[in-house]
């Protein structure tokens, strides 16, 4: 049974979480989604199994390569003031092409929400304590981005000077 004092927020709104989150040396569901530490879901199959990686993941082209069959990623963030995971969400989407799920899990707080999706992140679970109509309008904090994202591939410079011609 998915986690209920956590909110999911996926494709920018409140959705009901139909995977469960399994820390290591937790008892599993008989049936269901899951979503396991990455050595489980290397040694798994099926669609219904997906990884969680750990900030400290070391990205290589071979893992990368598996992850892309994975229905989703998690990437764990341990504590608010790790940002390693924000670097794997990227590589993942601007290096290696990964086109489903990225889902931050973790000590997630509404103040990260906006840089975390434009580094590729499209789902939250949110801590517990967080205001849920608070991290929906934290997803459109800023209108316009100076830097290059997942989002926004293009700077702002270049992109008022395509503009501008």
């Amino acid at each position: 049974m998915p986690d209920q004092s956590r909110t999911l927020i996926a494709e920018r709104r409140v959705q009901n979480d139909e995977w469960v989150l399994c820390e290591e040396n937790v008892s599993r569901p008989e049936n269901g989604r899951i979503i396991v530490p990455l050595v489980e879901w290397q040694e798994a199959s099926g669609d219904d199994v997906a990884p969680l990686l750990v900030s400290d993941t070391e990205l290589t082209p071979e893992l990368a390569e598996q992850l892309l069959d994975a229905p989703l990623i998690a990437i764990d963030f341990p504590k608010f003031t790790d940002g390693r995971g924000y670097s794997i969400a990227r590589q993942l989407r601007e290096r290696y092409g990964y086109q489903g799920q990225i889902r931050a899990v973790g000590d997630v707080l509404i103040d990260q929400l906006y840089y975390m999706s434009r580094c590729g992140f499209d789902a939250f679970l949110l801590r517990e304590d967080q205001v849920v109509e608070d991290a929906l309008n934290a997803l459109d904090t800023f209108t316009l981005s100076y830097q290059p994202g997942t989002d926004t591939p293009e700077p702002l410079f270049r992109r008022r000077m395509r503009e501008s011609a």
